[in-house]
């Protein structure tokens, strides 16, 4: 027996013996423009180390791209559809009255749990998820500094600020720093402990030198042919009145990979604490978010899509169970998956009602192949669902049960989603095996 494998089964009868802990980090609004996901320019150098310690999955989706729907669907185990909370206003306990999410599932079974920032939408827990609950909001100078509307006004929360506050002054500082306290403190439970950063959600408000980060001049204009939206059915887009002119759009765009920059140097303090504490080797840390954005793509500015752009989600997973540090995993996985994997890696039967799959597989051989579709819906006025599957290879949307339009794109030849096959003949076949699959979705 070689070194390496005497050390890694020394590692993992270790973390057998230790207790399971698990750090959650999840993050508002953030799409795949990381350094580790191959973005050219955008810096984060924190989450870049986590994914070399870990397993980068590359095809992760969110089931609903919205915070509230996203956040109860995989804090309940459930999809949307049978979750029922398909907006921002509707309070998960009260719908799922009876059901554990995923913090009072691990509380009840011995483990200490901690959230700090957001992790359900604001004002959503449940007093019978967390021993603490910390929510810190930040100081009131963080919103002075050069900043402007890049609406006029329209849409108050295109707004983008360079801050004069320090990091500490802001949200995402104040609440690095009370994870970092939490993973300082000893006790004899093993710990949950869900960090929610809120950048880079709007408004885009983040300290000077993470702006200082992206030089104005070597901001790109967003890439697509003229034509793109000619073949989307109008239901696709929540709106069409959202248009920002060029120079709005690159300041945009560098508003956005600011707040991320800002939002990375946080995560960096949480990991630098765990590596301290000296739990790291018995943590399964994950990161993700709960939705991407657009930035142009396909004329749009924001989330509540079904693209690429919005639906797929970065998501890393470290800890002790890695075999093969630094390797991608091209299976899909969605958001749903969470609470299965942690009550798998806590050695925990699996929650009542729940419909995802544990990723921990792919950890100790990310290499192994499973066959999978990933589900994402929104809906509309009126009631009207948009309900996307995305294969290995297909994107295929239905919107209003097809009545109201369908989009089709080819990953293989088109990973940006520029041209609609729906109405392809030479897709027919794959159009129809797709909406058979869909329509057989709960």
């Amino acid at each position: 027996m070689d070194l390496t494998r005497r050390v890694f089964l020394a590692q993992a009868a270790l973390a057998q013996a230790a207790p399971r802990n698990i750090l959650l980090i999840a993050v508002d609004d953030l799409n795949t423009d990381l350094g580790c996901y191959g973005h050219p320019l955008v810096q984060t150098p924190n989450i870049d180390r986590l994914a070399r310690r870990g397993v980068r999955f590359t095809r992760a989706y969110c089931n609903y791209p919205v915070c509230n729907p996203s956040r109860t669907s995989l804090l309940s185990g459930r999809y949307p559809e049978q979750a029922g909370v398909l907006d921002n206003r509707t309070a998960p306990h009260e719908k799922l009255a009876g059901v554990q999410f995923l913090p009072e599932y691990l509380r009840s079974r011995g483990y200490f749990t901690a959230s700090v920032g957001k992790i359900y939408h604001d004002g959503m827990d449940s007093p019978a998820d967390w021993d603490v609950q910390l929510n810190p909001r930040g100081s009131a100078d963080v919103g002075k500094g050069e900043g402007r509307n890049l609406t006029g006004g329209k849409f108050p929360y295109f707004h983008w600020t360079a801050s004069e506050a320090p990091d500490d002054e802001h949200p995402d500082g104040q609440i690095a720093a009370e994870a970092v306290k939490l993973l300082e403190q000893k006790r004899a439970k093993p710990f949950f402990l869900a960090v929610g950063f809120r950048k880079p959600h709007d408004r885009y408000i983040a300290p000077k030198k993470y702006f200082d980060l992206y030089p104005p001049d070597r901001i790109p204009a967003a890439v697509g042919p003229a034509d793109d939206p000619n073949d989307i059915p109008a239901m696709a887009y929540p709106q069409r009145d959202l248009k920002l002119g060029v120079a709005e759009a690159k300041e945009f765009r560098r508003a956005y990979w600011s707040c991320i920059s800002f939002m990375d140097a946080q995560v960096g303090k949480v990991l630098d604490a765990l590596d301290r504490s000296g739990q790291g080797g018995s943590t399964l840390v994950l990161f993700f978010s709960d939705h991407g954005l657009h930035l142009g793509e396909h004329d749009w500015w924001n989330k509540v899509a079904l693209w690429e752009r919005t639906t797929r989600v970065p998501f890393i997973a470290a800890g002790p169970m890695v075999r093969d540090p630094g390797r991608a995993c091209a299976n899909l996985v969605e958001l749903l998956d969470i609470y299965p994997t942690f009550t798998s890696y806590a050695g925990l039967p699996a929650a009542p009602g729940q419909m995802g799959r544990s990723v921990l597989p792919a950890l100790s051989d990310p290499r192994a192949v499973w066959e999978r579709a990933a589900y994402t819906m929104v809906l509309r006025g009126g009631g009207k669902k948009g309900r996307a599957l995305r294969t290995s290879r297909f994107r295929y949307v239905e919107w209003d049960g097809g009545q109201g339009g369908v989009e089709l794109y080819d990953h293989d030849s088109d990973p940006n989603e520029f041209r609609n096959l729906a109405d392809d003949a030479a897709y027919g076949a794959h159009r129809e095996g797709l909406q058979k699959m869909l329509r057989s979705r709960p």
